[in-house]
């Protein structure tokens, strides 16, 4: 059943929050469980706890913290202040749990690296988004993501109001230097994938001069042109040469002190693995009270 914490404007699989919370737990509490709860807190004991925001940002990863909580107390009743994709401020309330106190302490840490992270995640992104609001391009992650972290990294980029590249090798075609050093050049590899895949499979194609973008234009086989590690004044001339015949993307380097000035130059999307690889968790706390 879909959480009614998710973000509205994002989708993220019941089935990928059950594995990751599952997964979790059972790392975090092993064979023999809280042996400290177990020790020190008496069976049975009723406990309320709240869940809030300690410093201001975007959140992402109230459906987990749900999970990890019922997960070793399925009767927990909790009461949600918010939902995934919101603004707060610091010390704004997200949920209050009550139920047995020891379910509470075995599953606190879980749904706090849960939330703290992806709305970590959530926050940067809302970031860059705010920087290029005064352009059309949009904002979008990469597959630089914690190996087994990927649906919820991209689940939290959408909450923070960016979009989501490809979500492996296997949903798009995108051809990087490599690939066209082993396959002899831009014409042979382009030719070979318009070739192989299926029509309803876009081609990206990575280029680093305005030289190999010509080479890419006369083709008329991409969709889309990816933009390495161009500089601002090279990304003004690549979008004019474009004109419109491929969605354009940025990549490379790119930071908030920069995103800006690159969207200003007219492309259609930038690429930030920093979203997903350098972020910073965003200050969430859990205090008990009985």
């Amino acid at each position: 059943m879909t959480s009614s914490l998710l973000c509205p404007a994002a989708f993220l699989s019941p089935l990928e929050i059950e594995e990751a919370v599952t997964r979790a737990l059972a790392e975090d509490l092993g064979r023999a469980g809280d042996v400290t709860s177990i020790a020190t807190v008496p069976e049975g004991t009723q406990g309320r706890a709240v869940v809030a925001a300690r410093k201001a940002g975007r959140v992402a990863g109230l459906p987990l913290v749900e999970a990890a909580f019922r997960k070793l107390a399925p009767d927990m009743d909790i009461k949600a202040h918010a939902r995934d994709g919101d603004a707060v401020v610091a010390n704004t309330s997200l949920i209050t749990v009550t139920g047995p106190a020891r379910a509470m302490l075995g599953s606190e840490r879980v749904a706090l690296n849960f939330i703290g992270h992806l709305s970590g995640v959530a926050t940067a992104t809302s970031e860059y988004v705010r920087r290029v609001a005064h352009t059309k391009t949009r904002v979008t992650c990469t597959r630089k993501t914690i190996p087994g972290m990927r649906a919820l990294q991209k689940y939290a980029v959408r909450c923070g109001g960016g979009f989501n590249h490809r979500f492996g090798l296997d949903d798009a075609v995108l051809i990087k230097d490599n690939h066209v050093a082993v396959a002899g050049g831009i014409r042979p590899v382009l030719e070979r994938a318009r070739g192989m895949i299926g029509h309803l499979v876009k081609i990206e194609i990575e280029v680093d001069s305005l030289e190999q973008l010509r080479e890419v234009l006369d083709t008329g086989l991409a969709d889309v042109v990816l933009l390495d590690n161009f500089d601002v004044p090279r990304l003004r001339e690549a979008v004019a040469m474009v004109k419109g015949k491929l969605v354009t993307e940025a990549s490379g380097g790119i930071t908030l002190e920069t995103v800006g000035a690159i969207a200003e130059t007219g492309v259609d999307y930038v690429s930030s693995g920093a979203l997903t690889h350098s972020v910073i968790n965003l200050d969430i706390g859990l205090d008990i009270e009985m």
